[in-house]
């Protein structure tokens, strides 16, 4: 049953393999930007599945912990990145300056 495990591990880290290569081809051919952020956000996640994968394959299942981080990071910059294109800053507006746009 171990070694069934085992080669289940194995072949569910090279199928997350070819998928995180399957997002690199949308993040490169990507007609618009945010089907390119959607790609960076996937490949993060798939990063995170192919972490938890290979921790669990060399049996060293504390990994876990930098998997959890790295999707905290990939989070955070994703919203980071949306909001920087929509504001064109990172900055919060203050209440004049959107009145004075909008005026």
């Amino acid at each position: 049953m171990d070694i069934f495990l085992g080669y289940f591990n194995l072949a569910a880290a090279f199928f997350v393999i070819i998928s995180m290569v399957m997002m690199l081809g949308r993040l490169l051919g990507g007609p618009t930007l945010y089907d390119r952020l959607l790609a960076v956000n996937s490949f993060g996640t798939k990063t995170i599945l192919f972490l938890c994968v290979f921790c669990f394959v060399i049996n060293r299942p504390d990994g876990v912990d930098i998997a959890l981080l790295y999707a905290l990071m990939n989070f955070i910059a994703t919203i980071a990145v949306l909001k920087y294109f929509n504001y064109r800053s990172l900055g919060v507006p203050l209440i004049e300056e959107q009145m004075e746009d909008s005026a």
